[in-house]
């Protein structure tokens, strides 16, 4: 009963992070590494379907090996949040408390994407291939 219902948890949480790539105010990650961490927990195959997509595939790699985040993608999420953020403060309007907590979240989302580790590989790095599945008891193959 739990298999299916990750399955489809990782089925929708992946179009919605489709959606996020178009939609400016839909976040793709979480929604992405959502994705990842369903399928990594009841489908193999989709997961590494996920693993071996030439866009998606190595920032899913990056964080299910440490927790890194791309150079790159901190500074391309840093001047997102600016952007929007800086014109969120500025053409909506709302109580000063509700500004104030709009620039700690955003505040606190940069500290959190500049504190994660850089990726190991370098951006055009290709993505390692998923490690084979071994059964319960049984020994992996050697190399």
């Amino acid at each position: 009963m739990v298999r299916p219902l990750l399955i489809l948890t990782g089925v929708v949480s992946l179009f919605l992070a489709l959606l996020g790539v178009v939609l400016p105010l839909l976040p793709t990650t979480p929604f992405l590494l959502l994705s990842a961490a369903c399928f990594a927990r009841s489908s193999e195959r989709l997961h590494n379907w996920l693993l071996a997509h030439p866009r998606l595939g190595p920032f899913i790699s990056d964080w299910e090996h440490g927790g890194a985040i791309r150079p790159a993608a901190k500074r391309t999420a840093t001047l997102l949040i600016f952007g929007t953020g800086g014109l969120s403060l500025v053409l909506v309007e709302a109580p000063l408390w509700a500004k104030g907590a709009m620039a700690l979240t955003f505040l606190g989302v940069l500290t959190f994407i500049w504190s994660r580790p850089p990726s190991p590989r370098p951006a055009g790095a290709p993505t390692p291939a998923p490690a084979p599945a071994v059964s319960p008891g049984e020994a992996p193959a050697p190399d």
